[in-house]
């Protein structure tokens, strides 16, 4: 085996980036609610927008990885959200990342799983 294989495996190329995902997630979920108020008429297209548009962006890097994109959309009620997740994968090279965005009148979580394909 060369040692270019054991780069890949070790070296940050290899690996999921999550604060690129993060970065990518929120200009997403920017580009789709930015500044709107909360609408019931609206959320299943935003959230479908929002996850399209994540996929597109994240595949558009040509990494070795199948993504996976969840997507809520919550009204400001006072009302509590909490959610979790877990996984069973390679941790040096599989990743995830959740992103809450919130305004004035909704909140927005988005997570993200890669799943390496090599």
């Amino acid at each position: 085996m060369t040692g270019g294989m054991e780069e890949f495996h070790n070296g940050s190329e290899g690996s999921f980036n999550a604060e690129e995902a993060d970065t990518i997630v929120k200009e997403c979920i920017e580009n789709v609610v930015g500044g709107g108020d909360y609408s019931q008429s609206q959320v299943n297209k935003w959230t479908a927008s929002i996850v399209e548009r994540c996929l597109t962006q994240l595949v558009k890097q040509g990494k070795p990885y199948k993504y996976i994109v969840t997507c809520a959309v919550m009204q400001k009620t006072g009302a509590g959200l909490h959610t979790a997740n877990s996984c069973y994968w390679d941790t040096a090279m599989d990743g995830s990342c959740t992103v809450r965005w919130e305004n004035r009148t909704m909140y927005c979580v988005v997570s993200v799983f890669a799943v390496a394909t090599a």
